[in-house]
């Protein structure tokens, strides 16, 4: 009888042991894992840097092609004797003058 509960003991002892090691190696990892995911989370890759200059020059693209179409049409009602469109195309312009610094010239080569 103690022989089989001493091999019963040695049997547990043995399938524990892995467990009890991979429980160990998953506590002693878990800093190292937290940490580098908190790395890769705070720090930005020159490509997602670029990604994101790139949709922010388009964004201000888009909205300079927008207020020229609108000047356009302000400028033609201004032209017919409007005075409110001479205002707001005035406004316009402006803005577009303010935002044409911000986006890069692109070269013919």
């Amino acid at each position: 009888m103690r022989a089989l509960f001493v091999s019963a003991l040695a049997a547990a002892s043995l399938s524990l042991s892995g467990c009890v090691a991979s429980v160990v190696k998953d506590v002693v990892t878990a800093p190292v894992k937290v940490a580098s995911k908190a790395v890769d989370v705070a720090t930005t890759s020159q490509s997602e840097a670029d990604e994101k200059r790139g949709r922010e020059i388009r964004k201000r693209e888009e909205r300079l092609g927008k207020l020229e179409r609108t000047y356009d049409k302000q400028l033609a009602k201004c032209e017919d004797g409007d005075d409110g469109a001479c205002d707001d195309a005035r406004e316009t312009y402006d803005e577009m003058q303010e935002l044409l610094p911000t986006i890069p010239l692109e070269r013919d080569d």
